[in-house]
């Protein structure tokens, strides 16, 4: 039963995630809204949000600056794991769509495999080269349908979508380990309100116009909507380890694009070619059987 909970989790954590590409991708093609504004907004609701809940849940929220090391860490991760990761997805969605954006993320465990060998002074094995490849070719597919003639994206959107697997990557790896001594729900909450607070910066909130678009309903429904749902979907997620293993959340974390693809099909009227379903559909195998050849220890690992 607790393990049917843990998929059900899973299952909407990545729903409300993927939900949330499609309708950053509206808020910057039909308004004048920039990516700096939105995801001021957008953070902020959502790092108090999780904080709030924290606080019901008896945790010390405020606890972690007392720590200088802790402090320190929870910045840089806040600065380039939250806001690089944040600021590139957005930026992937602006250049190309919520869709690609939404796949390129899924870089992110080569880069993983990269470091973790460079790391480790070895060559990755033949199960993660193997699941390399084939990522790469689905990537290769939905990058070209097919053709070595084009790209079907700006060359601008493929460097933004490896910085967004870099950065995801960066994310992923960066604070387990302040994670684990602190709370995942304190560090997440935090990086959140700092990246709210670098991007009331750089976007300069201040000035008037775009507080001016919040004037139609519409526009502060949908920016509201994806705080909410991507502050659950990270609740969602992170609950579900209690329940499932990592690599069935990564696998069913598949459904994530699936469900920014139908949202963007449906309401977006985006337009896939033949190919790039093809290249959809290896790139979620290849990222899954990365997922699993990353988990299995060798025969000389310590347990």
């Amino acid at each position: 039963m607790e393990r049917l909970k843990g998929i059900a989790m899973i299952l909407a954590g990545s729903m409300f995630w993927g939900a949330t590409g499609p309708m950053m991708e509206w808020l910057l093609q039909k308004t004048a809204m920039t990516a700096e504004f939105m995801l001021a907004v957008r953070l902020t609701i959502a790092g108090i949000l999780i904080l709030g809940i924290a606080a019901m849940q008896k945790k010390s929220v405020f606890s972690i600056w007392h720590n200088r090391n802790h402090s320190v860490q929870l910045l840089v991760f806040s600065v380039i794991g939250m806001v690089g990761l944040q600021f590139t997805f957005v930026k992937s969605i602006e250049v190309s769509n919520a869709i690609i954006a939404t796949l390129l993320q899924f870089l992110a465990p080569i880069f993983i495999v990269i470091y973790t060998s460079v790391i480790g002074k070895v060559l990755p094995p033949r199960s993660q080269l193997i699941g390399i490849c084939g990522t790469l070719v689905g990537l290769f597919l939905l990058l070209t349908n097919g053709s070595v003639s084009g790209l079907l994206v700006s060359n601008e959107a493929l460097v933004w979508g490896l910085l967004l697997g870099f950065t995801y990557a960066f994310y992923t790896l960066y604070p387990a380990r302040l994670m684990a001594e602190v709370g995942v729900i304190i560090i997440i909450g935090w990086g959140m309100i700092i990246g709210g607070i670098i991007f009331s910066v750089t976007g300069q909130l201040w000035r008037p116009e775009q507080w001016l678009l919040l004037l139609d309903p519409l526009n502060v429904v949908i920016i509201i909507a994806t705080g909410i749902l991507g502050s659950f979907a990270y609740i969602l997620f992170l609950t579900s380890l209690k329940y499932i293993s990592p690599v069935e959340t990564s696998i069913l974390s598949s459904i994530e694009p699936l469900t920014a693809m139908a949202i963007s099909v449906v309401w977006l009227g985006a337009t896939l070619y033949n190919w790039q379903y093809v290249g959809i559909v290896l790139m979620l195998v290849f990222v899954a059987y990365l997922s699993i050849a990353g988990s299995k220890k060798s025969p000389t690992s310590n347990v």
